[in-house]
């Protein structure tokens, strides 16, 4: 049994089986609907059903609290139509023109910029052509099919100059997380010319290039590399707007690719670049920004209102900087982009 799913507002319809989650109906069929994570933590595909019933899987509280489902809102990735459906959410122009597919990669190279941080290079079939938009992310299928999603680090055009030999490849950026599964496994066994499968594009948070405002880019630890994709992006595509990075990190150290972002800087007239650390080491030596990266953006830019915010990293900094952006400094909710990491610890925390 199938229901119809109605988009408001703009009237865009889509086929969903019973008991099948609303989003993964919608990036079957190409629908343009926004979201992060797929996996009920991060809110992002929070929107408001109109008509119909449905029947939410677990998800986090922060996500969808019980009043706003009393309210009507809902995640379209754990929500289950049992009936037909209207919902009333903001279509992503663009968003699933680029078909999600499953490919294997092969390990081409792993860099250890930091102790926790590894850069990885990963070789995609050589006659491929895979196609996403510079910000998006994929997902590891592993062996047991779990699965795990980073952000691509290069933009598009990129694809054949990461390797040379005309080889496509991506980019990704993992950080260790302790016993986690998969990168306990990056950081102890993988080695190049291993081979992995990865499935992809997903996500909303991609560069939207008709739009001439000024950008701010937000990021925290490993956030930046979608960042680091856009900006890429950017330069590819001539977009002159007034642009900062903001990349907040603990130590000096976890400024990871710092010389590529002040590279950028001297690069790119329109594009400045701001570091700052909430915990500085006395070795550092560090004479620049202090303290938590979304309130240097508001001491700098109280004025939020003409500029669209691209921000990406810990849940709680993204949280924290799309409240205070929109309320303190007026930035119009619907210029906020966002895609909050979310560990297996995030997925797993208390649900609602």
């Amino acid at each position: 049994m199938s229901f119809t799913v109605t988009v408001q507002p703009s009237g865009r319809s889509f086929e969903v089986d019973r008991d099948e989650p609303v989003l993964l109906a919608a990036i079957r069929q190409g629908i343009g609907l926004p979201y992060g994570c797929k996996d009920g933590a991060c809110g992002s595909c929070k929107c408001r059903l109109l008509e119909g019933r449905v029947i939410h899987g677990a998800h986090q509280s922060k996500a969808l609290s019980s009043e706003e489902e009393d309210a009507g809102l809902m995640l379209t990735c754990r929500a289950a139509a049992q009936t037909d459906l209207v919902i009333e959410a903001r279509t992503v122009p663009g968003l699933g023109e680029f078909p999600v597919r499953k490919l294997p990669t092969r390990v081409s190279r792993i860099d250890r910029p930091t102790p926790d941080v590894a850069v990885l290079t990963m070789q995609l079939p050589a006659n491929d052509s895979f196609m996403y938009k510079a910000g998006q992310y994929v997902e590891f299928i592993l062996k047991d099919g779990d699965r795990r999603s980073y952000s691509i680090a290069n933009a598009p055009h990129r694809q054949r100059e990461l390797i040379g030999n005309e080889q496509p490849a991506i980019e990704l950026h993992i950080r260790h997380m302790p016993g986690g599964k998969f990168t306990d496994h990056v950081f102890s066994a993988m080695k190049p010319r291993d081979i992995l499968r990865i499935e992809g594009p997903f996500g909303s948070f991609f560069l939207r290039e008709d739009s001439t405002r000024p950008l701010v880019l937000l990021a925290s630890g490993t956030g930046f590399a979608p960042l680091k994709a856009l900006i890429e992006q950017m330069e590819h595509k001539g977009m002159t707007q007034p642009t900062v990075l903001y990349w907040g990190c603990r130590s000096r150290a976890d400024l990871y690719q710092h010389e590529w972002a002040e590279a950028a800087q001297a690069r790119l007239p329109h594009l400045r670049y701001i570091p700052v650390l909430s915990d500085a080491k006395p070795g550092d030596s560090w004479t620049g920004r202090t303290g938590f990266v979304h309130r240097a953006v508001m001491q700098d830019l109280p004025d939020l209102s003409g500029h669209e915010v691209y921000a990406c990293g810990a849940p709680v900094m993204v949280d924290s900087a799309q409240v205070d952006f929109v309320q303190r400094c007026g930035l119009p909710e619907t210029a906020f982009y966002a895609d909050a990491f979310t560990s297996e610890a995030d997925k797993h925390g208390p649900v609602a």
